[in-house]
Formats: structure tokens, C-alpha cells, sequence
């Protein structure tokens, strides 16, 4: 395991802590959205519409923990592998980085536009539902491209290239590693029409990722004095 200094071993529990936060994110947002609320079974955007309204409050909550904090969440931690991965392999951990901050931003945009959007809706719908539904067929598409609704593209990159990174230089388990490279494949693929479900793969076993190196990262070693 690489031994760090001690300001870069303060960022690495931190990163691990983030890591852990993210696992959580998707524990408590699969059962919501597929199980609790089945937005993505409603029929129609009048039924998503009428969703909206039903859940308006705890929609709103999860948006933020699944979307815009943790898009904040994993800038944080991108950007602590970066400070673990940047000295053995310093352009590939920067290309890494670049798209772990991508991800992050796009994932806060998404649920910053998902809130905003949600509640002009719901105003409008008493009032106007025609006209509430209307307008959410222009919103959902813009939120839902920048949550990945297309494929996880960039959330299979940025494990992709972190996984590869850290295989180069020994910085994270060997296993782990392997790991990651094959949920970054599957998020990759998720973009292709036909495999589209590789998308669920994709996020239950990041899961599983995303607390192997939390604890991989809470448990980095101090560098001991010369």
C-alpha cells in the first residue's frame, strides 16, 4: 500500500470518507427511484408529472443527496486520487481528474436543473396541468442527459482511467483495480442502445467499488521520517 505524507494522508481519509458517502448515495437512491417512487415506470409525462407532485418534498431531498451533493462529493474525492495517483503517473491522473470534475459538474447541473424545474412544475400544475406537463417535456431531457440517462459515459471513464492508473503504478489494491476497469467498461457500454441496462450493472457494482476504496483510502499509511 502507498505510504504518503501526513497533509496527503489527512486527504486520503477524507477521500475515503467521500467514497463511503458516495456507496451510501446509491443505496438509498436505487430503492427510492425504482422501488419507492418508479419514475422511470411511469406511463407517459403526464404520470411523471403527477409523480412529481405526489413525491414533490422527498424528490426534491433525494435530488439533492444522490445528485447535487454528490456531484460536490466526488469532485472531492477525484480530486484526492489525483493527489494519490499524480507522482507515478502524473498526465494519465490529470486526464483522470479532468473527467472525474466533469462528472461532478454535470451531475450537480442535473440536479440543480431537476429541483428547480420540478418545483416550477408543480406551481404550475394546479392551475394549468396541460401546460405543466408541456413544460416538463422540455425540462426532463436536459436534467436527465447530464444525470447519464443516455449511458454512463463519463461515470464508466472516470473508473476506467482511475482503475488503469492505479494498476500502472500500485496505488490501489491489484484486485480492486481489475475490478474497476470492468464497471468502467460496462458504464462505457451503457451508451449503446442495446445495452443500455449495463447501466444498472454499472451502478450496483460501483457500490461495491466505491466502499472497497473508501476503506482501501481511510486506511493509507503514514510515510515515516527519514
Amino acid at each position: 500500500m502507498t505510504a504518503l505524507d501526513v497533509g496527503n494522508v489527512r486527504q486520503q481519509k477524507v477521500g475515503g470518507v467521500a467514497a463511503l458517502y458516495l456507496a451510501a448515495a446509491y443505496v438509498v437512491a436505487m430503492p427510492y427511484f425504482l422501488v419507492f417512487v418508479k419514475y422511470q415506470s411511469a406511463v407517459g409525462p403526464a404520470g411523471k408529472v403527477a409523480l412529481l407532485v405526489s413525491h414533490h418534498d422527498s424528490m426534491r431531498i433525494m435530488y439533492l443527496i444522490t445528485y447535487i451533493i454528490f456531484g460536490i462529493v466526488l469532485a472531492v474525492l477525484a480530486l484526492a486520487l489525483y493527489a494519490r495517483l499524480k507522482d507515478g503517473t502524473p498526465t494519465l491522473a490529470q486526464a483522470t481528474t479532468a473527467v472525474g470534475l466533469i462528472w461532478a459538474f454535470v451531475l450537480v447541473a442535473s440536479g440543480m436543473i431537476f429541483n428547480a424545474g420540478m418545483g416550477a412544475v408543480v406551481g404550475l400544475h394546479g392551475a394549468n396541468p396541460a401546460q405543466a406537463v408541456s413544460a416538463w417535456q422540455a425540462i426532463e431531457p436536459v436534467a436527465q442527459g447530464l444525470g447519464g440517462a443516455g449511458g454512463e459515459l463519463l461515470g464508466g471513464l472516470w473508473v476506467l482511467l482511475v482503475s488503469v492508473a492505479a494498476l500502472r503504478i500500485g496505488g490501489l489494491p491489484k484486485a480492486l483495480n481489475w475490478l474497476g476497469m470492468a464497471i468502467g467498461t460496462a458504464g462505457i457500454l451503457s451508451v449503446v442502445p442495446v445495452l443500455q441496462d449495463l447501466a444498472y450493472g454499472f451502478g450496483l457494482l460501483q457500490i461495491a467499488w466505491f466502499v472497497w476504496l473508501g476503506v482501501v483510502m481511510l486506511r493509507t499509511p503514514r510515510r515515516r521520517a527519514p
